[in-house]
């Protein structure tokens, strides 16, 4: 899973996508192809950006659900946190405590 998460993080484009759903979570393709292009001047097709979104739900970072013709996608971080707590170390000592 991790070889998923950090493939889809190495991406700026995929980053790109992760902030704007960051500011605002279930958006269509239409508006995430919208702000990309008005917001941050990216020339990507809807296919471009569609791909991007399929590597990023395949590392669990974007979820998808249909109401009715539209698809929504919304941001999920819990994949960033089991990073996060992967090497995180309970913190006992601080460096200063380890010199002599």
């Amino acid at each position: 899973m991790a070889d998923d998460l950090f493939k889809a993080l190495a991406d700026p484009t995929r980053r790109t996508i992760l902030d704007e759903l960051t500011e605002r979570s279930g958006q269509t393709l239409f508006e995430i192809c919208s702000r990309l292009s008005m917001k941050h001047r990216l020339s990507i097709s809807r296919q471009g950006v569609s791909q991007h979104l399929a590597v990023l739900e395949a590392a669990g970072l974007v979820e998808t659900r249909r109401e009715g013709r539209y698809k929504f996608h919304d941001l999920n971080t819990a994949p960033l946190r089991q990073i996060a707590e992967r090497w995180l170390v309970p913190h006992t000592s601080g460096p200063e405590d380890d010199t002599p």
